[in-house]
């Protein structure tokens, strides 16, 4: 038989030996436990890892995304740029152009007033009277007289001859007639100035020279030794005239040939 000290003992070897197996079956325990957490654990970070190369991979995709995009903005802009340049060019020119036709359009105008102001008749006024003259008509005329104001009877005659010839109708006719009479006059050429003076005084008895017209003549049959012819025209210079300055010296005139 066992002793008691002998039962103990074998009584705490018995609890040691439980105690020890119950620690291993402990200790077996916590190490599955800590695989399963550490394979749990590099699970997520396996997941972990992976979003995050997926996220890598989503955002280099937006960037590289981003980049055609900015490239083609930028392609785009530089396209508007150019054809900004060549819509400015296309304006510039557009507007010379523009002004060109602009500066074209008042030469023609221009041109067409001249011819119109060369053609159109214009009004005149000579020894009082008003009429419609063609801006030539009007040139001939006034070279004409100007030709008999320096005294060149000769050329005057000539010249004021050709333009009743080519205007026979001409508003200037009167005074045509009265200065040829004139030009004649001082080429001594009495009798062709008596028809110039004649034809001015009984075409137009109200012209404001058919007074003197009709002293001119008497003036001419004086030259022309003609004193009683002188005496019938300064009489019907008076007549017809009678407040006349021409009339005043027709009297004058009249009384030396008595």
């Amino acid at each position: 038989m066992y002793s008691s000290s002998m039962m103990v003992r074998r009584a705490a070897l018995m609890l040691a030996m439980a105690a020890c197996t119950s620690a291993a079956h402990a200790g077996l325990f916590d190490d599955d436990e800590a695989r399963k957490a550490i394979l749990d654990i590099r699970q997520r970070i396996d997941q972990t890892a992976e979003q995050s190369r997926a996220r890598s991979a989503e955002q280099l995709e937006q960037i590289n995304l981003l980049k055609r995009t900015v490239f083609e903005l930028n392609s785009q802009l530089e396209q508007m740029r150019i054809e900004m340049a060549k819509l400015r060019g296309q304006d510039e020119q557009l507007a010379r152009d523009v002004s060109e036709l602009q500066r074209k359009q008042k030469d023609i105008s221009q041109g067409v007033d001249e011819r119109i102001r060369k053609i159109e008749p214009q009004k005149v006024s000579v020894d009082g009277k008003e009429f419609l003259a063609d801006p030539e008509e009007k040139r001939q005329y006034e070279e004409a007289f100007a030709v008999f104001r320096k005294g060149d009877f000769a050329g005057a005659s000539a010249a004021l001859s050709a333009f009743q010839r080519r205007h026979p109708a001409s508003g200037y006719t009167d005074s045509v007639l009265f200065w040829l009479g004139n030009a004649q006059y001082g080429l001594r050429d009495y009798k062709e100035a008596i028809n110039s003076f004649r034809s001015m005084a009984r075409n137009a008895p109200e012209h404001a020279r058919a007074p003197e017209a009709l002293l001119s003549i008497a003036n001419c049959q004086i030259e022309l030794k003609d004193s009683k012819a002188a005496r019938r025209t300064i009489d019907e210079l008076m007549k017809t005239y009678p407040k006349s300055e021409a009339a005043q010296a027709g009297r004058e005139r009249l009384a030396s040939l008595r």
